[in-house]
Formats: C-alpha cells, sequence, structure tokens
C-alpha cells in the first residue's frame, strides 16, 4: 500500500511539474500558468482554487478580515452565572473575549463548553471566572494571515484579539476567517441555516445572506427592489457598488444601509443590513 501511495504522489507532482515547466517569475503568472494547467485537466477546479486562495492569503493582512469590535460579543469580569449564559445563548458563539475594567483590558478567552458546569442546579462550587480563562492571543492589524494559520495552528488557539497602532481592540480575527480565505466559506452549527436568509438582531439591525431571494427580502422588509436583471439581493449589492466590493465596504440603497461581512474574490457572502427608520 505504501508503494502505491508513493507512486501516487509522484504522478500527481510530476503533472504539477509539467504544469510549471514555463518558470513563472511573478505571482501573476504562477497563477495564469496553474488555471493553464486545470483547463489541460493536470489540476482539478477545486484544488486550483484552494491554491489562489492560498498565495492571496499570503500577502493579506489581519485588518482585512477582522470582524469589527462593534459585532464582537463579549463578557466581562465582573458578569454573574446567569448573565454569562445570557450572553452564550444569545450569540451562539463558541469563544468569547474577556474585558476587565475596559473594552481594551481583555484578560483572557472564554469557552462556552468550559460554562457547561452551570447548568448543574446542584452545583456546590463557588464560580470564579477568571479560572475558566483561556490565554489570549494578541497580534496587530498588520499581522500577515499566513503567519497567524501557522501561530494557530502551534498554539492550538482559535481565536485572536486584533488591536490597532494605539493600543486599541479593533476587533478579532478567528481561524474560521483565515481558513475561509483559502477554501472558501465554511459553515458551522452556528450560521444561518440554509432556509433561513435573514437574521435580525435585538439592536434591530439584521444579518443577511447575499443569497437571499429578492422576492423574499421585499416581503420581509417591504421593499420594492427589482427581481428583473437579479434574482438576489447580492446581485443588487454588487450591481450598485459597480466592483466586487471587499469586507466593511457600506453602500446604501433606496435608504437601505448594506455592509459587506463576509466575501471573497468571487462573491459577497453575507450583508449587515440597517433598513430604513
Amino acid at each position: 500500500m505504501a508503494e502505491e501511495g508513493s507512486s501516487s504522489d509522484r504522478g500527481w507532482l510530476e503533472r504539477l511539474g509539467m504544469a510549471l515547466t514555463g518558470e513563472p517569475s511573478s505571482r501573476s503568472e504562477l497563477i495564469e500558468t496553474l488555471r493553464a494547467a486545470e483547463q489541460r485537466q493536470l489540476l482539478d477546479a477545486e484544488a486550483l482554487s484552494i491554491i489562489e486562495g492560498a498565495l492571496v492569503v499570503a500577502e493579506m493582512q489581519a485588518r482585512e478580515i477582522i470582524i469589527p469590535r462593534s459585532q464582537v460579543a463579549v463578557v466581562r469580569m465582573d458578569m454573574s452565572p446567569e448573565e454569562l449564559l445570557q450572553v452564550v445563548i444569545e450569540s451562539g458563539h463558541s469563544r468569547f473575549p474577556v474585558i476587565g475594567e475596559s473594552p481594551d483590558d481583555v484578560v483572557g478567552i472564554l469557552l462556552a463548553k468550559d460554562l457547561l458546569p452551570l447548568a448543574l442546579k446542584d452545583r456546590k462550587t463557588k464560580f470564579n471566572l477568571r479560572d475558566l480563562l483561556r490565554p489570549c492571543t494578541a497580534i496587530p492589524e498588520s499581522k500577515r494571515l499566513n503567519i497567524l494559520l501557522q501561530e494557530f495552528r502551534s498554539t492550538h488557539n482559535h481565536l485572536a484579539v486584533v488591536y490597532d497602532e494605539y493600543g486599541g481592540v479593533s476587533g478579532i480575527v478567528t481561524i474560521e476567517d483565515v481558513l475561509e480565505q483559502i477554501v472558501g466559506d465554511i459553515e458551522d452549527e452556528y450560521d444561518l441555516g440554509d432556509e433561513d436568509f435573514i437574521k435580525s438582531h435585538v439592536e434591530g439591525d439584521f444579518t443577511v445572506k447575499a443569497l437571499t431571494p429578492i422576492d423574499e427580502f421585499n416581503e420581509f422588509f417591504k421593499a420594492s427592489f427589482s427581481e428583473e436583471e437579479y434574482d438576489t439581493i447580492g446581485g443588487i449589492v454588487t450591481q450598485h457598488f459597480g466592483h466586487l466590493p471587499e469586507r466593511d465596504e457600506e453602500i446604501n440603497i433606496e435608504g437601505f444601509q448594506f455592509k459587506v461581512l463576509n466575501a471573497d474574490n468571487r462573491r459577497i457572502r453575507l450583508l449587515h443590513l440597517i433598513p430604513p427608520a
């Protein structure tokens, strides 16, 4: 079996070597060569997409995929067990930055699973949040994503708190955010389900999938976007931008304030929406 695996690996490497015989001298030439290899069926489309994503990530910084501070669910050191559980249940996240005396004072990371003992009604030990804290990985906005991914792997951390040049918290970056730049969208049990296109928040804003059908969007928000040219709200938003927008780009369309939450070099995935007052 080992010999068969080795032979298969050599065959794949030989085919890749054939694809690179032109000895590209730049990243753009390398991508062109790889795309030509995919057209000759030396690489499949999925492999090509992953390689392109890896090349892009090598040049990206944390600031380009950051989850802004205003959208991060945090817990405070002075919260009671009941308050902690409420934040965890309402947000549906698995990891939370824990802040101390100020929003910029991140003292550690709390894992939701570490709160499971609180569900025991007859717990006898006194609750101490500090005992549950995990170390916090702090990075600058300029941190390169390929280096960050290596650090995530070596430290087994899945979340990093991002600081600006003045020492303030800009937001967070998770290992999932980095991997999505390489392999595309990764859905988990906390993402919107396939049948859920729109999620409301207590503040009156919404998270909207770019794939939301326009007729469903219109019905939900009592809007009147045209369905003649595009089938989804992502198509409408992209049309008004006039280009494929990047994360955190904003635009106002007929009173609806859209902000791109998740996008790659192929399409918009997720939008933050503030409807007209």
